[in-house]
């Protein structure tokens, strides 16, 4: 057998700490150096690795403060039989069905069934008890989160020790965020961040890292990204929820309400931008292609709105954004040729 010509590369040293459990492992992710955009903007374009955390997504973070948050206030008790319900477009439940299995409580998810294939298989195996419902405006009792809380509802009404996570109104949401997320960011970049841009579906990551941020440095420039589709660009610009077009995004982007979270921040945020459909797979695909980094959707938006705003910044600024999960939740629909086609959408090389 011929040697090798180089050398394997060294493993790092083992580092003393170990995480306690799941939730010891939950946070602490790199901020990712993103070359090409960097290199195109003249920019330092940084990304949040959250694909990165236990459950693969930035909403563990989410579902390990509200359930922490719920056993400070006595409503659930580590040890004790409880539920968790909510309603998700899926990654926060895997997150909330993570952290309710590591303290030995069940989950009770509802999502819509438009959502992911990938994601509906991921809850089912790790134990949540999926409920699949219609997709509904808002309005409807049929909605997935008026779902939820009916059946929160009703299962405190037989004597159940339950709590419905409500994530878009539940402010631990956000709180986990500032107290982590964001003093993360500001320690890997040494406190050298210009700015911060990330899509809201809850509003918990953008909320709770503008609080962070903004309390170190109130210069620093926090600014949402929107999706076509969403009314929260137009609620940042003008005060009024108005949505247009449409977009393929799960789990961002609010048509017609003011997530709570999102409400509670509003003060810490200076601007918005709107991203479209192809804007986003065109981060998606060369990040994949050329720099090895398999991101989903509402990365994809957040990558997107990080250039536009380095280059409304101009050079030499360092724009931080949020990586939220991985490309192999959506096999099923942005890396799926039919299901691009179908949409008028880009379709990459390498899957046409």
């Amino acid at each position: 057998m011929d040697a090798p010509s180089a050398p394997p590369t060294q493993a790092p040293p083992l580092q003393a700490h170990v995480a306690d459990g799941l939730a010891g492992a939950i946070g602490n992710t790199p901020l990712i150096r993103l070359r090409r955009a960097s290199e195109a903007t003249g920019c330092e374009i940084l990304g949040k690795a959250e694909f990165m955390q236990p459950g693969g997504s930035v909403k563990d973070r989410a579902g390990l403060g509200i359930i922490e948050d719920a056993e400070r206030r006595g409503q659930l008790v580590p040890g004790e039989p409880g539920i968790v319900v909510e309603g998700t477009a899926g990654n926060t439940g895997i997150g909330l069905t993570l952290v309710a299995n590591a303290r030995g409580y069940r989950s009770i998810i509802v999502v819509p069934h438009t959502q992911s294939r990938e994601k509906l298989d991921f809850l089912r195996m790790i134990g949540a008890d999926l409920r699949l419902v219609d997709p509904k405006p808002l309005r409807d009792p049929g909605h997935y989160v008026n779902t939820s809380r009916r059946i929160a509802e009703e299962l405190a009404a037989k004597g159940e020790r339950v709590i419905w996570a409500n994530q878009f109104g539940n402010l631990a949401n956000a709180a986990i965020h500032e107290a982590t997320t964001g003093p993360e960011i500001w320690a890997q970049t040494a406190g050298r961040v210009d700015a911060f841009t990330c899509a809201c579906g809850t509003g918990g990551t953008l909320t709770g890292v503008a609080r962070a941020l903004k309390a170190r440095n109130p210069k620093l420039r926090i600014v949402l990204a929107d999706p076509m589709g969403s009314g929260m660009y137009s609620w940042i610009k003008t005060g009024e929820v108005k949505a247009e077009g449409n977009s393929i995004t799960e789990g961002i982007g609010q048509a017609s309400a003011v997530p709570g979270n999102l409400e509670h921040g509003r003060d810490s945020i200076d601007d918005a931008l709107q991203v479209t459909d192809p804007e986003a797979l065109e981060q998606i695909f060369e990040l994949q292609q050329h720099e090895g980094i398999s991101v989903g959707g509402s990365a994809g938006i957040n990558v997107a709105a990080a250039i536009k705003l380095a280059r409304q910044m101009g050079p030499g600024h360092t724009i931080v954004t949020i990586l939220c999960d991985g490309g192999a939740r959506y096999q099923s629909k942005i890396f799926n040729p039919e299901f691009l086609r179908e949409r008028g959408l880009p379709v990459p090389p390498w899957l046409a």
